[in-house]
């Protein structure tokens, strides 16, 4: 008796089916993706993107290692250089954490292992985008300034706690990898050069280029899910995982209590959707760190965000 799989492109002729059958949704999820890209996404990533090619190209993150590396080294169990990937991770948003992983770990600055523990709670949601687009747009409530901050921020560094016995592997913490000592004195020998601006500036837009698009496709779909003229069971529910922002925002206007649509928020923030997942494999693959572990990792954040957000609604 023959048994048959279902092959992965008959799921995207479906989806160019479905594109040709409903061109305004299409349209519509693309403009809102491109506008999504354009005035957050580019201003926001651009500049930490620039400066971070530029700190790996002249070997500058040395100045940066320095002066943080010590404190959080202790708290992380993370080498010097691998603490510049801690900074970009929780400051600058996602993929940035994810990217600069991927990177120390490509040019030898940390090991293939702290770069696989740095990805398990280094990619996360920038304080300024929870800050301004959850707190102050959205919520509309600054009385959950503080906690919703602290709670996002706290979440991954929980997970830290758990993950770092299983890449540490009985070290007491990680330290530089062989080749870093020689790579930032081969970088730290050459004079600098307008051309690694140049560089720097076109990875910058590479990646912008390959997040916009990831942004436009999960837009798209979201949209021609919403433009269904039948509801399917529970969908209203599983659409705002696609893609944060705008997942936020519709868990927010959804009937849901506050009691459950806060923590749901806070956990969709900390997961980041399944189009901040696709952004993060696109920045690891070059250095072959594995997506299913972060995947689940993500999870566990997700999960600790949730419970302390229902801790705080019971108990504050």
């Amino acid at each position: 008796m023959k048994t048959y799989q279902l092959h992965p492109g008959f799921g995207i002729v479906c989806l160019f089916l479905i594109m040709l059958i409903c061109p305004k949704a299409v349209f519509t999820g693309a403009s809102e993706g491109l506008l999504l890209w354009f005035q957050i996404i580019l201003p926001t990533l651009f500049p930490f993107l620039l400066v971070t090619n530029l700190l790996l190209a002249t070997g500058s993150i040395r100045y940066i290692s320095s002066a943080f590396g010590g404190i959080l080294s202790r708290i992380f169990k993370v080498s010097q250089n691998g603490s510049f990937a801690v900074l970009t991770g929780f400051l600058c948003g996602y993929p940035m954490g994810a990217k600069t992983a991927a990177d120390l770990t490509v040019s030898g600055y940390i090991s293939r292992e702290e770069g696989q523990y740095l990805l398990s709670f280094c990619n996360n949601t920038s304080p300024v985008f929870i800050l301004n687009f959850l707190v102050w747009k959205t919520l509309q409530d600054e009385r959950l300034m503080l906690p919703t901050l602290c709670i996002l921020m706290l979440s991954p560094v929980i997970v830290s706690f758990f993950t770092r016995k299983k890449y540490l592997k009985h070290k007491h913490s990680f330290s530089a990898s062989s080749g870093a000592s020689a790579c930032q004195m081969s970088v730290s020998r050459q004079s600098f050069h307008f051309r690694e601006i140049d560089s720097s500036i076109m990875n910058s837009f590479e990646t912008l280029i390959k997040v916009g698009g990831y942004i436009m496709l999960f837009s798209v779909i979201l949209t021609l899910f919403q433009s269904l003229p039948f509801n399917l069971p529970g969908l209203s529910y599983v659409l705002p995982f696609l893609e944060v922002t705008n997942g936020i925002v519709m868990l927010a206007v959804s009937p849901l209590p506050v009691t459950l649509s806060y923590p749901l928020i806070l956990g969709l923030t900390a997961f980041g959707g399944l189009c901040s997942v696709a952004q993060t494999q696109c920045m690891v693959q070059k250095a072959g760190l594995p997506i299913l572990p972060y995947i689940k990792e993500k999870l566990a954040a997700a999960l600790t965000a949730s419970i302390l957000g229902t801790l705080y609604l019971l108990f504050f």
